[in-house]
């Protein structure tokens, strides 16, 4: 199948596989259903489609006119499942993926019956290659690493628990000061108002972390995901360990609801690693800030320090994977060099950095947003 129709060896989808595209194909009245691979060079390559010889024009998926013209990013490596609607250059296509995808906005439906088929289809190849990828060999210890830094879930085991007991502990708190009777009632009625604050922000951090904690390892739940409560996330998460360290943690965002499209908890591993980073560059009694922006048709994310600086030689190999500044046992190189990797490769944006001796550092995301469902 190499041949003519462009598409790559059979052998590299199994019989499974080929018998859903043949099926969606059918569904969507007898049309060529073709399953794409991400290549390193940003191109659709056509593994396979449901049809024995399908005619070059319907395999050959146009990125302009699909996920570049809808905002979705060009991933490697991702998968996609679509077909021709018409003999223009209309396409429908959808992701492969192992989890249903997110409910519509406001429960309203707006996907064709063709999407729909062709979701369906993509959660069955997803399913498929999951079980497929199970069987697959360990990593090197060097990439084990790597990919284990990469994965959110880790996070919200090492962080879930302990905000569990906290949360427990607050709620005691909380009834022995309405139970006080030596308390001014003013002072009491403002303390529980700020401690129930303190309690919302727990259980939407909770939450969240919840949400990613289960999810397979290595796996990238790609959907449309709003940025707001991941960006809130993180900054409850991590106001702990700043205040620990006599650091003021804060954000301002113009932002009430945007929607990104990708793997939310891959964004929430970026923005815990900057803010992190900026925490430990942070002499006591400083203030670091996020702020969150919406300019044109990008989102800006920016987190400050006021910390040392990053020496101009420096600045240049940050992102390297590998390269740390930290004394040993401080710092394994890795973070920054998978919020590059994630940024750019999952996101489609950018991540810069402005610093200055004595002054401290700007890291900043510039992530394009995709068009927002009305």
């Amino acid at each position: 199948m190499a041949g003519e129709s462009g598409l790559g060896t059979w052998d590299d989808t199994d019989a499974h596989e080929r018998e859903v595209l043949r099926q969606a194909g059918i569904a969507l009245n007898s049309r060529v259903v073709t399953l794409w691979e991400i290549s390193p060079k940003a191109e659709a390559v056509p593994l396979a489609t449901g049809q024995a010889h399908p005619a070059p024009r319907d395999i050959q998926l146009n990125l302009d006119r699909t996920l570049r013209q809808w905002g979705a990013p060009i991933i490697q490596h991702s998968r996609w499942i679509g077909c021709r609607l018409d003999d223009g250059d209309h396409w429908c296509v959808a992701p492969v993926r192992t989890r249903p995808a997110a409910p519509p906005p406001r429960k309203i439906e707006r996907r064709s019956r063709e999407r729909l088929v062709l979701e369906l289809a993509g959660l069955s190849l997803g399913i498929l290659g999951a079980a497929a990828g199970s069987a697959r060999s360990r990593l090197p210890p060097a990439d084990a690493l790597r990919e284990l830094a990469r994965q959110p879930s880790v996070i919200a085991h090492e962080v879930g628990n302990p905000l569990t007991v906290a949360l427990g502990h607050l709620d005691l708190s909380i009834e022995a000061i309405r139970d006080a009777a030596a308390l001014d009632p003013g002072f009491r009625a403002q303390l529980l108002d700020d401690l129930g604050h303190v309690a919302t922000g727990i259980e939407q951090a909770a939450d969240y972390l919840r949400s990613i904690q289960d999810r397979p390892f290595g796996s990238a739940q790609l959907a449309r995901f709003d940025v707001t409560p991941v960006v809130r996330s993180c900054v409850t998460l991590e106001r702990t360990l700043a205040r620990k360290r006599e650091v003021t943690l804060e954000w301002q965002s113009s932002v009430d609801s945007l929607y990104l499209f990708g793997d939310a908890g891959a964004l929430y591993q970026v923005i815990t690693n900057l803010i992190r980073n900026a925490v430990d560059a942070s002499p006591p009694r400083t203030v670091v800030s996020v702020t969150v922006e919406h300019t044109g048709e990008t989102l800006r994310l920016a987190i400050r320090d006021r910390g040392a600086g990053i020496a101009p030689e420096h600045r240049e190999r940050i992102f390297e994977s590998g390269f740390t500044t930290k004394p040993p046992g401080k710092g394994s190189g890795i973070g920054l060099a998978v919020v590059r990797e994630i940024t750019q490769n999952m996101f489609g944006g950018t991540i810069t950095v402005e610093s200055a001796l004595g002054a401290g550092s700007t890291f900043t995301l510039v992530l394009p947003i995709p068009a927002q469902r009305r």
